[in-house]
């Protein structure tokens, strides 16, 4: 097959392709993913970990500490175990008790502050919290998993190998709450310290000390349970255990309502494939990471299963696409000119969107010398893109919503169709939900997520308006255009900002959202529930903070 290579550098791709929602609902982990970038950071800097208390009965209940040291700091995971009656175990948001809840802590608590955490922590949402508390969680067992684990382990034998690889985890997490939320320590507050500032790194740490606290209660569990007979798990399947998740719609709107931190997420990423793209040869070390990523990965498909037909299909199609890939990158191929960017374009023209965004991740992968400063650059604050620019004059907004907003002027409001949907925040647990316009009460209570419909009425609003009249005059006479206006300035200055698609439509399927922030966080295994909910697995395979040191290659995440 022959590939026309460019004869210029190459830009980024656009935003048009992007952010279209098939696409983001594609998306998979890469080098630059919070997990993998936290775990680096973790062994570049020697963060230590050690277990500094666990106190835990024969029935799970009690409490246990762990500490990390980063460079004399110490953050501390306070972990409380709970007894909990098998009716009341879900993975519901509305849940009110749970196996086990978290609290990571700026610090390392006195006793003092350990029973104040016991008498809010495990009420969750209902406690009460100081600045002290940056990260709120909690989870429930696998029980299947769980029990066949433990009782395998008390008895002096390795759990079943293949029920491990089918599940993946002991404990999945609900919710994993930080930057403010229910009183805890702000973002403000740690976003000026090197090791928290990255997005989400206070959360990926709290998740990696409850994948070690969970394998950790299992062998106690085991112990108490089977005395000097007890085995403990065998370190290379002990890394095959991950932390599960359950996230939903609370977490869908996000994307939505940080346009600048996504420009940021998905501006790292394109910067990362142009650099690599941009690469005349191929070395004979990148090769080789690329062509054992690529094996791994196939291996990894086999053991990803759904009973969601939609994803069942796409993981039957991905694993087509990379048996192609493989047999394009050959010899010859990496023997030429511009390798990487010859594989990008046989992939952009012959595999499916997962395909195509699997190979993204593909082709970064070797190149960790070249792209990883970029995980470091995913943060931003997003106060200096709120303030609206009134000096602006209408006909220059007016092109930027023609320039940048095409996709919402081609949207025809006055369908049903392209209005069936609203978003609201529950009065009960106070999470994002989405409603159907037409069918169900409460669209006075609609949140302003339906950004193109919004940009839609400006752009109307606008051709009504005399082209220098500034956007300042425009807004103090039409106040209702505020927020769409900000949104047209943000997406001006960061093109990655905003999803070219309708958030209020009838097609809306949420997980895209999901999908696309999860595949940031670096989960594996998504597991649609339904096109609102999904389950993935987090760390599995991660090297344990005493192997992180002599960890040198990251293909763990590929199931090496």
């Amino acid at each position: 097959m022959t590939v026309h290579l460019p004869t210029k550098a190459l830009s980024l791709r656009p935003p048009n392709e992007v952010m279209r929602l098939s696409r983001l609902g594609s998306a998979h982990q890469t080098r630059l993913s919070f997990l993998r970038a936290l775990l680096r950071r973790m062994r570049d800097e020697n963060w230590r970990v050690a277990k500094h208390a666990f106190d835990i009965d024969e029935r799970g209940v009690g409490k246990a500490i762990y500490t990390v040291d980063v460079k004399g700091r110490l953050l501390s995971l306070v972990a409380f175990g709970h007894e909990l009656a098998p009716d009341e175990r879900t993975d519901r948001v509305i849940a009110q008790a749970w196996d086990a809840t978290f609290v990571l802590f700026d610090g390392l608590p006195n006793r003092q502050d350990v029973a104040r955490l016991a008498a809010n922590v495990p009420r969750q949402e209902a406690g009460r919290y100081l600045a002290t508390e940056l990260v709120l969680a909690r989870a429930n067992r696998s029980v299947r998993l769980f029990d066949h684990v433990l009782d395998s382990l008390a008895q002096g034998r390795q759990p079943d190998e293949a029920s491990v690889e089918a599940i993946g985890y002991l404990m999945r997490t609900t919710a994993v709450y930080g930057n403010g939320k229910f009183g805890i320590a702000d973002r403000d507050m740690i976003a000026d310290r090197p090791e928290l500032s990255a997005p989400f790194r206070a959360e990926m740490l709290t998740v990696y000390l409850i994948r070690i606290f969970t394998l950790d209660l299992v062998e106690h569990l085991a112990r108490l349970r089977g005395g000097a007979k007890a085995a403990l798990l065998d370190g290379r399947l002990r890394r095959r255990f991950g932390i599960g998740n359950a996230t939903g719609l609370g977490m869908a709107p996000f994307l939505v309502k940080h346009p600048a931190l996504v420009d940021r997420w998905i501006t790292a990423r394109e910067t990362a494939l142009a650099r690599v793209r941009e690469l005349r040869h191929a070395s004979r070390e990148s090769v080789a990471v690329f062509r054992a990523t690529l094996q791994c990965s196939r291996r990894c498909i086999v053991r990803w299963v759904t009973s969601d037909e939609i994803q069942a299909r796409r993981i039957d199609e991905l694993g087509e696409d990379l048996s192609r890939l493989e047999r394009f990158a050959s010899e010859k191929v990496f023997a030429g000119p511009c390798p990487w960017e010859a594989i990008w374009r046989f992939a952009r023209e012959n595999l499916t969107l997962e395909g195509q965004e699997y190979a993204v991740t593909l082709l970064i992968e070797p190149h960790g010398a070249l792209i990883d400063d970029l995980a470091e650059t995913m943060a931003i604050d997003e106060t200096a893109s709120f303030r609206i620019d009134g000096r602006m004059s209408c006909e220059t907004l007016r092109r930027s919503i023609a320039r940048d907003y095409a996709w919402a002027l081609e949207l025809d409001f006055s369908q049903s169709r392209a209005l069936a949907r609203f978003w609201y925040v529950s009065e009960e647990k106070l999470e994002p939900r989405l409603g159907e316009r037409f069918e169900e009460e409460g669209m006075e209570r609609e949140q302003p997520l339906a950004i193109a419909r919004e940009v839609a009425a400006l752009a109307a609003a606008l051709d009504r308006e005399e082209r220098h009249t500034r956007v300042a005059a425009f807004l103090l006479a039409h106040p209702e255009h505020r927020h769409a206006v900000r949104r047209v300035q943000i997406a001006g200055r960061h093109p990655y900002s905003e999803i070219r698609d309708n958030l209020i439509g009838a097609s809306l399927r949420p997980i895209d959202l999901l999908r696309c922030k999860l595949a940031f966080f670096g989960a594996t295994r998504f597991d649609p529930r339904s096109d609102r909910w999904v389950r993935i697995t987090l760390f599995q395979g991660a090297p344990f903070p005493d192997e992180l040191a002599a960890q040198c290659s990251e293909r763990w995440i590929y199931g090496e």
